[in-house]
């Protein structure tokens, strides 16, 4: 399967290096560019894009108003329609970090990645999960450890979850990739797939990423246990 990609960045160079380290890839296509928010948006609904690799500091729409529109109800009737947006930049502070997960960002990279992680974060998106930097997760997690500590009601959609979905989710909270929550689970590999699957249906949430700000948010999840 090809994945479809748009590149969004205001700067020309850094496109074409994009769009070069990319090209080199058979199942990659760049079906565009767009240069700030609004032109992405524009662009989207044209070209249908499977990935889209977003900036954020561009003049007008910046890319994290973008993502909100594009992960929203705005493009397409069905989320499976929308496209997933990985966000790149040079910039990792934490409230850049926080707010692309919160508007629907399925990665965040930054832009020195080398170009075998980027290439990778595009086919791991592409199939439906989430791909974040190491020092990106751990700003992530710093966040919520810098918060005053209060306690936060369960959500509804927590309520539905049994207590190894509870289980899995606290792991998967804590960055643990499903065959690390397997072996410590004393499970196979694949119903650990099964329980992510179950729980990101009944939260109502695309991918991993936005499961684990649900949880550190409910309360479910505490940075350091």
């Amino acid at each position: 399967m090809t994945i479809r990609i748009l590149i969004v960045d205001d700067q020309t160079l850094l496109r074409a290096g994009f769009r070069m380290i990319l090209a080199e890839e058979e199942d990659l296509e760049i079906v565009g560019e767009a240069e700030d928010g609004e032109r992405a948006i524009e662009a989207v609904a044209r070209l249908g894009p499977d990935v889209v690799l977003m900036d954020i500091r561009m003049p007008g729409l910046d890319g994290l108003a973008a993502t909100r529109r594009l992960v929203g109800d705005q493009i397409g009737d069905a989320a499976d329609a929308r496209p997933r947006v990985i966000i790149l930049t040079t910039f990792d502070l934490d409230e850049y970090v926080y707010e692309a997960l919160r508007a629907g960002a399925s990665g965040f990279l930054l832009k020195d990645t080398p170009p075998d992680q980027l290439i990778a974060a595009i086919r791991v998106v592409a199939g439906g999960d989430a791909m974040i930097a190491p020092s990106v997760t751990r700003r992530l997690i710093a966040e919520f450890a810098a918060r005053p500590s209060r306690p936060a009601p369960p959500t509804a959609a927590l309520a539905d979850l049994t207590p190894r979905e509870l289980e899995v989710l606290r792991l998967v909270a804590r960055g643990k990739s499903n065959a690390e929550i397997a072996a410590e689970l004393v499970v196979s590999g694949t119903t650990v797939k099964s329980h992510v699957a179950r729980i990101l249906m009944k939260l109502g949430v695309r991918d991993r990423v936005q499961a684990v700000v649900l949880a550190y948010e409910s309360g479910l999840a505490e940075p350091g246990t």
